[in-house]
C-alpha cells in the first residue's frame, strides 16, 4: 500500500521536475536565440505609433479601482448561482437545506452591496 502510494508521490514529482526543466529550458532557447538590437527607438513606449506625451504614471482617483472591485466581486458571485440553479432540481432532494443556503448566500450578498451604496462606492461622479 505505502509503495503504491509513494508511487504516486514520485510521478507527480517527475512530472513537476519535467515541466519546470521545458520552462527554464524554454526561456533559456529564447534568450538565446532572440536577436538583441537596442536603439533608443526601441526603447520608447509604444503609442500605437504615436510619440508618447508627458508622463506615463498617471494617478487616477481611487473610486474607479473600488468600482472594477466591486464589479469583479458581484460578477463572480453571480457565477456562483448559475451552477446552483442547474442542479436545483437535484439539490430539491435534500429538503429546504438548498434553498436555505441559496438565500443566505444571496442576503449577504445583499448587505454588502447596500453597504457599498451608502459608502457612496457606486456613485461614478
Amino acid at each position: 500500500m505505502t509503495s503504491r502510494l509513494l508511487g504516486d508521490y514520485i510521478s507527480v514529482v517527475v512530472f513537476g521536475l519535467v515541466g519546470l526543466v521545458f520552462v527554464v529550458a524554454t526561456l533559456a532557447v529564447s534568450r538565446v536565440l532572440q536577436p538583441r538590437a537596442p536603439k533608443p527607438e526601441k526603447l520608447t513606449t509604444y503609442e500605437c505609433g504615436e510619440v508618447p506625451v508627458g508622463e506615463p504614471w498617471v494617478h487616477f482617483r481611487i473610486r474607479y479601482y473600488v468600482f472594477a472591485l466591486l464589479f469583479v466581486i458581484f460578477d463572480i458571485e453571480t457565477a456562483f448561482l448559475y451552477p446552483w440553479a442547474l442542479v436545483y432540481a437535484k439539490l430539491a432532494k435534500l429538503g429546504p437545506f438548498a434553498l436555505v443556503e441559496m438565500t443566505i448566500f444571496i442576503a449577504v450578498l445583499f448587505v454588502g452591496f447596500i453597504y457599498a451604496w451608502r459608502r457612496g462606492a457606486l456613485t461614478w461622479v
